[in-house]
């Protein structure tokens, strides 16, 4: 056995002096062209989309013992960390969640991972391909959206939240009373509010670890913070609805959440109230109330539902007394470690759908009186795709001090053992209790200004 493995090392090393010879020598110049172009032209020559990929392209030592699973097993990772490929198709268009990846991977060097360049000799961005990729990075940021950090801050992977974003504000006042109206619940005792309640974080009564329904019933999931909804990339942790107004409309007729009912029999109890109908006909005119009217008016209300002047948002506008220093070492402890990379913009989450459970078996580990239920397989009971299986919108960390307790299934009830989890299950690291520390320090300056009480 002993003398297979050598024979098997020296034909990977010779293989790899191949491979760094060819790559030294014959590496392709960056060609004159575009800022793009270039990039794509790097992320090519460097084998970032071989891994990267919706299908990993396994080299022929994958099917050799011993190195052949640890090859098989980081091309898995990496097509669950990101489908590099598709998302950079057009690369005038790409996410800031791809942008961070690739922003995280320059700045601390963290790809190609150590095992790859040991055996694929030669990869790795020089010098020059840093230069353009951060480069490019900062200029497709500034291209996606108006940059209200300070001068010195813009390029940052977390942006401050917006002071407000237009909306109809009659239409928002209505919302809000339909928001918190309990008829919109087959028995009349469930409202908006009920799950989502505007004087905490927007969240559940953080004693149950999801939420009460009708009846005294619990569904299968912890109920995501209503607060900066409105910049989730699409809504529920399995995202099947494509914005606020397509999520107003699925508790109510949930039968463990509103009641076993349709919207017919909503609008229809409703139209009893006169007064009701007549505003909806003055704001809807033509139209009335019908379950679109009414979804729209709490959507637009939902609108209102930002939190901004947090301390981190000070800071990012130029307030360096905002955070202290322990605060801002925690921000870079969490930008290390690449947790920014998915908790990244306005909302830092919101944007991808990723996978629990990378490194370990979170589901197996969870406490045994967590039975596993169909709101557990994520994005795949929206799309019914067996490769989203368990994969789940990134939430939100604004105001995350305040929406315990944490994850889809609200099985961690403190910050700490949340950052802990997602160290393990995501990066496969166990962090020091320094660094949880750290990290919660800095999520703790996200809290912002609640707008329901502020109007009050």
């Amino acid at each position: 056995m002993k003398r297979i493995l050598l024979v098997v090392l020296g034909i990977l090393v010779g293989a790899a002096a191949i491979v760094a010879i060819y790559r030294f020598g014959f590496r392709k110049s960056i060609p004159d062209a575009p800022l793009s172009e270039q990039v794509v032209a790097i992320l090519k020559q460097n084998d970032c989309y071989v891994c990267h990929a919706r299908t990993p392209e396994l080299p022929f030592y994958a099917s050799l013992p011993v190195i052949g699973p640890t090859i098989k097993a980081h091309a898995t990772r990496a097509f669950l960390f990101t489908d590099l490929e598709t998302k950079t198709a057009d690369i005038n268009n790409v996410d800031e969640v791809t942008l961070s990846m690739i922003d995280h991977a320059v700045s601390y060097g963290t790809m190609p991972i150590a095992q790859y360049k040991m055996i694929h000799w030669g990869t790795g961005f020089n010098k020059k391909e840093k230069s353009i990729l951060a480069e490019w990075v900062r200029t497709s940021r500034a291209a996606l959206y108006e940059s209200h950090a300070c001068k010195e801050l813009a390029n940052e992977p977390v942006r401050p939240m917006l002071w407000e974003i237009p909306y109809d504000k009659d239409k928002a006042n209505l919302g809000e009373r339909m928001y918190n109206d309990g008829r919109l619940s087959l028995d009349g005792t469930i409202s908006c509010a009920s799950c989502h309640i505007l004087k905490d974080g927007g969240v559940s009564d953080p004693q149950h670890r999801t939420s009460e329904g009708i009846y005294g019933q619990f569904g299968g999931v912890n109920a995501p913070t209503v607060y900066n909804s409105y910049f989730n990339v699409q809504q529920f942790w399995n995202g099947r609805a494509a914005d606020l107004q397509q999520q107003a409309a699925g508790p109510p007729v949930n039968p463990v959440e509103m009641g076993d009912q349709t919207w017919d029999d909503i609008v229809a109890r409703l139209r009893r109230d006169k007064a009701l109908v007549k505003e909806f006909e003055t704001l809807y005119p033509g139209v009335g109330l019908t379950e679109a009217t009414v979804t729209d008016a709490i959507a637009e209300f939902e609108k209102t539902l930002i939190t901004p002047g947090a301390r981190f948002d000070l800071y990012l506008r130029g307030n360096a007394d905002a955070i202290s220093k322990d605060e801002l070492e925690g921000y870079e402890t969490f930008k290390r470690l690449g947790c920014a990379t998915c908790h990244t913009g306005i909302i830092l989450g919101g944007q991808s759908f990723e996978k629990v459970s990378i490194y370990g078996d979170y589901y197996a580990d969870r406490s045994s009186d967590i039975e596993y239920n169909a709101d557990d397989e994520g994005l795949k009971g929206f799309t019914l795709n067996e490769a989203d299986l368990h994969r789940f919108k990134v939430p939100t960390l604004r105001n995350i001090a305040l929406t315990a307790p944490y994850f889809h299934d609200g099985s961690y009830p403190t910050m700490e053992e949340a950052v802990k989890a997602m160290a393990k299950y995501q990066l496969g690291k166990n962090l020091s209790d320094k660094e949880v520390i750290s990290i919660v320090s800095f999520m703790r300056t996200l809290t912002g200004e609640n707008p329901y009480l502020t109007a009050k």
